[in-house]
């Protein structure tokens, strides 16, 4: 019985061990198939790179702003008795904008007007009479004095007067009218918003790292999204001497001719400042860069020859590159890549190192040096 039980132990255990043998086995063979088991070619996009010149230049945002800009309003109060303007009109210094109904005030500086000519009667006649020895000289004097206060009476009477009359105070375009004639208007009322245009200022921050590179005389191009990929020309006139004590920026002027008054006071804007003398480097789409958690990667294809079948046998290497600044759809690339070298800009995710490619150039990537990502058309 006991030698029975021991022999199926033998039979069970032969049975099992064959079965975990077959089965690794079994195992090491998949493992070395699929190790000899080659990726089938993944379809990718390339670019040949090439150098071109790029202008190194710092980037900001700001917003534009009248050089002379102002809410026009009543120093007094009053009613509107004339309007001497319409929306959107261009005017010069010291043209009329409103004139507020002033008959009292006038009234009041006639009579202030014809007080201070009876003195001046006064005065002239004591004048020759004094020469005579008829009257005396205090009498002369005090004709002077009541000649002098009468006419700064009425000289405090028309400056009041002129307050009562808007005008623009400097040249400028106007903006939509906020008054309506007979309109009662207190003290401070603004009436309408008056800007000169041309040229116009672009106000915008750096930080203090910046300030070696800039002076006033540089040149700037500034975009809005108005405008798309349009650019206008400008220049430093005015940094700040201040450093701001919590953002350690510094705030930079820059001046815009604006003949045609596309810019508007309030546009907000991007702007680029030219920095030193323009540098060669490789240029690719930003799409051919991909980033993994050691850095910036770009994948080479590099021709291994003619295979079995006599096409030829293309692999995608790995390279890390070293990268400058962007513009538009472009990167500088500063290390890592050569001219001539074919890099692909579309399909890196399907790429590992050393994967067999296949290049299809008939859809590219956007390669725009001057693309906007706001306005893409």
């Amino acid at each position: 019985m006991i030698k029975r039980m021991v022999i199926m132990l033998i039979v069970i255990g032969l049975i099992l061990g064959g079965i975990f043998g077959f089965q690794a086995f079994k195992n090491r063979m998949i493992a070395a198939y699929l190790a000899n088991l080659k990726s089938p070619p993944q379809t990718v996009s390339t670019i040949t790179a090439a150098t071109s010149p790029w202008q190194t230049t710092l980037q900001s945002i700001g917003s534009f702003n009248a050089v002379e800009g102002a809410n026009l309003s009543a120093q007094v109060q009053g009613i509107v008795q004339k309007i001497g303007f319409e929306d959107g009109q261009d005017v010069k210094k010291g043209d009329l904008i409103v004139q507020l109904l002033a008959d009292q005030q006038i009234a009041t500086l006639q009579q202030y007007q014809a007080s201070a000519a009876n003195a001046q009667i006064a005065y002239d006649r004591d004048s020759k009479l004094i020469k005579a020895n008829t009257i005396a000289q205090s009498q002369v004097d005090s004709d002077l004095a009541n000649l002098k206060s009468a006419q700064a009476q009425a000289a405090s009477q028309q400056a009041l007067i002129d307050q009562y009359s808007i005008r623009a105070p400097f040249d400028g375009h106007l903006g939509i009218r906020l008054v309506s004639l007979g309109q009662y208007l207190a003290a401070g009322t603004a009436v309408v918003t008056l800007q000169s245009l041309d040229p116009i200022q672009f106000d915008f921050s750096m930080p203090q790292q910046a300030l070696s590179q800039l002076k006033v005389g540089q040149p700037v191009t500034a975009t809005v999204d108005a405008y798309g990929t349009q650019t206008f020309d400008g220049k430093i006139t005015a940094i700040s001497p201040l450093v701001d004590s919590q953002s350690r920026n510094i705030t930079i002027r820059a001046t815009f001719d604006n003949h045609d008054r596309k810019l508007l006071p309030g546009m907000f804007g991007n702007i680029s400042v030219v920095v030193g003398a323009p540098q060669n480097y490789i240029s690719l789409p930003q799409t051919a860069v991909t980033i993994n958690p050691y850095g910036n990667v770009v994948y080479i294809v590099t021709d291994k020859g003619k295979g079995p079948d006599g096409k030829p046998q293309l692999v995608a290497n790995q390279k890390f590159v070293s990268t400058g600044q962007a513009r538009g759809d472009q990167i500088a690339v500063t290390k890592g890549v050569n001219a001539g070298d074919v890099v692909v800009t579309s399909g890196q995710l399907k790429l590992n190192n050393g994967s067999p490619v296949i290049i299809n150039n008939d859809v590219q990537p956007s390669n725009d040096p001057n693309a906007n990502p706001a306005n893409p058309n």
